[in-house]
């Protein structure tokens, strides 16, 4: 049995492993697995490190809060390319799309690691989080094994407990429909600093010890992933079967939506642009020491399965 961690289950941001397993993917290409939340990302991470999993899918940079320098651990595919997190603010302080000044003075909600990007995002807009009184925090409830994120972010802006929060698509939407939130920032689709939507992207990694003595396994994990793109984009109501299986009710309905909004981003390739532009966000957060080599990032001996048809 393959064991596989996110560092968030209930979303869209890595749902294209969540669909290998559940739609059976792994099976068909002799391997068992299993793909199950382990929060936070510095946790989910440190237990790729410790041998305690085989493959971890989350924020492509989030790999050096266990593996410095890149040393230990290799990307082997996209899972959805660009950053991917929305800022969303209480819908009473009456926000706009795209004005990140509302944040000055507010509590914005963010989980460990997923915190970086955004402290990042401010200083490339000219916000000082500091000076300008930004307080980053953890969002209240929104950890344990069942746990919704979504609903529980929706919940503090509902409760007044946050003022805002820089999550996943699934929260976002929760609390927009809810009519607690407004979306200000979706950097994906290019709102706030340019550089902001190259920070990051999901992916798949693994150790170097079981690219270099499991290589059978590694080719199964990316062409499952493959699988699951080419899937989900032939038929997106696959998000909701899988929803189903392993979200509560109100989030497995809303999957699909957030699926096919996410289609065009579903491409297994790495580009060489993408590993520097986020080598640099890793550099200028601290993360990373210096520039290195696409191939130290990169387990570029499986690069060729992305151009082979699943």
């Amino acid at each position: 049995m393959l064991r596989i961690a996110v560092p968030d289950l209930i979303s869209n941001s890595y749902f294209p492993i969540i669909a290998a397993v559940e739609l059976g993917f792994f099976k068909s290409e002799g391997f068992d697995a299993s793909v199950d939340l382990l929060f936070p990302v510095p946790q989910t991470f440190a237990a790729l490190r410790d041998g305690q999993l085989d493959f971890v899918v989350g924020s492509a940079h989030a790999t050096l809060l266990a593996f410095p320098d890149w040393q230990g651990a290799k990307l082997l595919c996209s899972i959805g390319k660009h950053t991917y997190w929305f800022l969303v603010i209480r819908s009473d302080l009456k926000p706009k799309r795209g004005d990140l000044s509302i944040v000055k003075g507010l509590r914005i909600g963010a989980a460990p690691g997923v915190n970086l990007s955004l402290q990042r995002m401010l200083i490339a807009a000219g916000i000082d989080p500091e000076k300008n009184n930004v307080q980053i925090m953890p969002i209240p409830g929104a950890a344990g094994p069942n746990v919704s994120f979504g609903l529980s972010a929706a919940k503090a802006l509902e409760e007044g407990t946050l003022d805002g929060f820089w999550a996943n698509g699934m929260g976002c939407e929760v609390a927009v429909r809810r009519g607690v939130g407004t979306m200000v920032i979706d950097v994906r689709r290019g709102d706030g600093p340019a550089p902001a939507r190259h920070y990051t992207f999901s992916a798949l990694v693994a150790t170097d010890r079981t690219i270099k003595d499991r290589p059978e396994t590694v080719t199964a994990a990316i062409r499952a992933v493959m699988k699951a793109h080419k899937a989900l984009k032939e038929d997106i109501n696959l998000a909701t079967v899988v929803g189903k299986k392993r979200f509560p009710p109100s989030e497995a309905e809303l999957i699909a939506e957030l699926i096919r909004r996410d289609l065009p981003y579903y491409d297994p390739t790495i580009s060489a642009e993408a590993v520097i532009n986020m080598n640099n966000f890793a550099q200028d957060i601290c993360l990373l020491s210096g520039p290195v080599p696409y191939e130290r990032v990169v387990a570029t001996e499986f690069s060729h399965l992305w151009k082979i048809p699943v």
